[in-house]
């Protein structure tokens, strides 16, 4: 059996190396001679990533208007609206792979929340029409994301595994019986421990992760959480340490918290390498007392070590992993209510109040979530 994991964005964003790292794992442990191969658009930042067989260059291919395909494709579309050889030349080095694999992971959970996509939908139809089974890997997806047109494309697959609650039953009520609730692999992510940094201190430090994303969303964000962390300062004696988890050019946590770290200027206020890996970066987060953060896999990295965590704008994907773990939106705020200081001040009082009973409540739900995690593979075995 040879399996290709495919429309990978690459692992400066720590939550896809997340997902593929688990995914790998996960086959394996089951499926010991499978061969797991990875199409990567970034395929150098994913050489560290254990137990893959074979990583390919899945970039886009450059096509030139002076090239044949370039000259087809463009006719194409000028004359008929057809889009199908544009996409099809762009994508040649993924659609070269198609004859060579059996069966297909999409780990592009999040790629269906941003609109229309008909560079997935081509891709996915030359995947069916090729014989092979096609499987949607950890999937988020909102009502207000759905079309017909993704709804057709969605059918096309033999199998997809929804990470949260909320995307199940959303699937499931528009007709896709195809559909399983799993939990996100990263729940079941390694952590390694680093030494900790100068000014760290062990025990009472809290984490914060805040990125570009949000500040697109909701500039007064910014000014907002400065408030929180300064607030924080005077009240306490925590340490807080900055932790970048998305790592790419024009998307990037580690600048955006280097302005924040330069605005605060306090020797209580660390700033953690851009350079580490997930599990790396799992490893600090086990070690905070609290965390708040943006990007979701950095918060699923909190809740899985137990870390009490507030959640910064929520997506469908936040909001459905808090309450299959919380049964309520315990601590996630919508992008919105980011600018309100007053707010995030409150809601760091109710995390910090709350402490004892949030740590008991995960250390409890952690192991059923993880045992949901598994479950994707149990499903892929049957399929």
């Amino acid at each position: 059996m040879k399996i290709l994991l495919f429309f990978h964005g690459g692992s400066k964003n720590r939550g896809c190396e997340a997902i593929v790292r688990t995914a790998v794992d996960l086959i394996k442990e089951t499926n010991p001679d499978a061969i797991v191969n990875l199409a990567s658009f970034d395929p150098i930042s994913d050489q560290g990533i254990p137990n893959i067989d074979l990583i390919y260059d899945a970039s886009d291919g450059n096509v030139s208007k002076y090239s044949l395909a370039g000259f087809v494709a463009a006719l194409q579309y000028k004359f008929f609206k057809n889009e199908i050889p544009f996409l099809r030349a762009k994508h040649r080095k993924l659609i070269d792979l198609i004859p060579n694999h059996d069966l297909f992971l999409s780990v592009g959970g999040d790629n269906y929340c941003y609109g229309e996509q008909p560079w997935l939908y081509e891709m996915d139809r030359l995947i069916k029409n090729a014989g092979k089974k096609l499987v949607l890997w950890g999937a988020s997806i909102g009502q207000e994301d759905l079309s017909k047109r993704k709804l057709q494309d969605l059918e096309s697959f033999d199998l997809i595994l929804a990470r949260e609650s909320l995307t199940f039953e959303i699937l499931k009520n528009n007709g896709l019986n195809q559909v399983q609730l799993i939990a996100d692999g990263a729940f079941l992510l390694e952590k390694k421990l680093l030494d900790l940094p100068s000014g760290w201190q062990e025990g009472n430090t809290i984490g914060i992760n805040y990125s570009p994303l949000v500040f697109a969303k909701n500039p007064d964000s910014k000014a907002a959480i400065l408030q929180l962390i300064h607030y924080i300062l005077d009240t306490t004696k925590y340490t807080i340490a900055l932790l970048p988890h998305v790592i790419i050019d024009g998307n990037d946590d580690y600048k955006i918290l280097q302005e924040l770290e330069n605005e605060i200027n306090s020797d209580r206020v660390v700033l953690l390498p851009n350079d580490l890996n997930a599990t790396h970066y799992k490893g600090y987060i086990s070690k905070m007392q609290f965390f708040i953060g943006a990007r979701t896999h950095a918060t699923i990295a909190a809740y899985s070590c137990l870390v009490p965590t507030m959640v910064l704008g929520y997506s469908v994907k936040s909001k459905g992993i808090a309450m299959d773990i919380f049964g309520e939106e315990k601590l996630v705020l919508d992008i919105k209510e980011l600018s309100d200081s007053n707010l995030l001040i409150s809601k760091w009082e109710e995390m910090l109040a709350q402490e004892s009973e949030i740590k008991a409540h995960l250390t409890n739900k952690i192991p059923e979530i993880q045992k949901l995690s598994r479950k994707a593979v149990t499903y892929l075995n049957d399929l």
